[in-house]
């Protein structure tokens, strides 16, 4: 998989600047992801792959395109969590097997607008109400990447008359279902993850993927590892355009190219040795994870998080000041890398929640 995935780098890279268009998409990569079966290589019918293959794979895309990689990542991801946990409505997991082995493609829908982050404990404004043998679906979700290819969506809601709260199987293609185009951000424009919209939407009552119990926060999630690969791969494309620039270009007032000189060799040194400790960083708890299923390992995840994109936002800089002003024209890929990969920061955990994490980890076991 992966060398196929690195085949496919440089047919990315060549689409990428089109994504800079409002409402644009990354259609044809999607595409090709499907026909070498990366959008099905989760399933274990399919031989599954480790956390650590699985960061690999998601670097190597962002490479080609960052878009691309948080796209299809939240696809995937959601794959290799039901490979691990099995925690979905058997009925459900079977549909969905052979839905993801025809090329179908989910993603989850739980952010609201000026409803704060699930991820904090932010209630749903979106209901589902029980009507004979249909739940009855309405409200509105935000961040809904991918959202022009998906033909499922994961939807959390609130059941009303309840103080419960669960996951819900709405097709794309439902009566009611509609995209709102709104997403207009600057960063990762091309993930394309508008507003999705459900209207009074009927679906059948055993409909639901799973009950949201407070066991979701409590399971392990090795596939959110996928954000930060994809950052860091965008650092590496930032990287390798910078020194074949540094390796290419004579200015005026020099004879050789100014990737010769110590000023420069001092700066490509630096990305190298911050990039390497911030893929060691990403491998090393890809593969804690992968080998010790029991241990606890939250605090490594969210540090990886934090510290791997911060990284890939330092490279990418750095990139940019070797190359110069030239790096802020709109022909440049580095300033669509230095755009998409300050993305991360919002991405979750955010940074706050990394660092309390640690500090509770630290401080119960000094405390043991």
């Amino acid at each position: 998989m992966k060398e196929e995935l690195q085949a496919l780098i440089p047919r990315f890279q060549k689409r990428e600047p089109a994504l800079d268009q409002l409402n644009s998409f990354p259609f044809d990569n999607i595409e090709d992801l499907k026909k070498i079966g990366y959008t099905k290589a989760m399933m274990l019918e399919n031989g599954g792959m480790s956390l650590l293959d699985f960061v690999q794979c998601q670097e190597l895309i962002a490479k080609g395109c960052g878009a691309t990689a948080l796209s299809i990542g939240w696809h995937t991801g959601i794959l290799m969590e039901f490979a691990e946990h099995k925690h979905w409505n058997p009925a459900i997991a079977d549909f969905l097997r052979e839905e993801v082995q025809k090329g179908k493609l989910i993603n989850a829908a739980a952010s609201e607008r000026n409803a704060g982050s699930p991820l904090r404990g932010a209630a749903f404004k979106t209901t589902a109400v029980l009507d004979g043998g249909e739940y009855v679906i309405h409200g509105e979700k935000t961040f809904t990447s991918a959202a022009p290819v998906l033909d499922y969506f994961f939807v959390s809601a609130s059941i009303q008359g309840t103080e419960e709260s669960a996951v819900f199987l709405v097709a794309a293609d439902s009566k009611g279902v509609s995209i709102r185009k709104t997403w207009d951000s600057v960063a990762m424009r091309g993930t394309a993850s508008h507003d999705l919209v459900i209207e009074n939407v009927r679906i059948p009552s055993d409909y639901i993927v799973e009950k949201l119990d407070g066991s979701k926060k409590l399971r392990r999630n090795g596939s959110l590892l996928h954000i930060p690969a994809c950052y860091i791969g965008i650092a590496g494309a930032a990287r390798d355009y910078a020194i074949e620039f540094a390796a290419n270009y004579t200015p005026a007032s020099l004879d050789q190219p100014i990737g010769t000189l110590p000023v420069t060799e001092q700066l490509i040194g630096e990305m190298e040795m911050k990039l390497m400790a911030a893929q060691q960083f990403l491998y090393r708890t890809a593969e804690l994870y992968d080998h010790a299923p029991d241990e606890p390992i939250k605090p490594q995840m969210a540090a990886a998080k934090s510290f791997v994109t911060n990284t890939a936002i330092d490279v990418t800089d750095m990139a940019m000041r070797l190359v110069g002003a030239r790096s802020l024209s709109e022909k440049n890929p580095l300033h669509r890398y230095w755009q998409n990969v300050r993305a991360g920061l919002h991405n979750p955990p955010m940074d706050d929640i990394a660092y309390r994490t640690l500090a509770q980890n630290a401080i119960a076991r000094i405390n043991l």
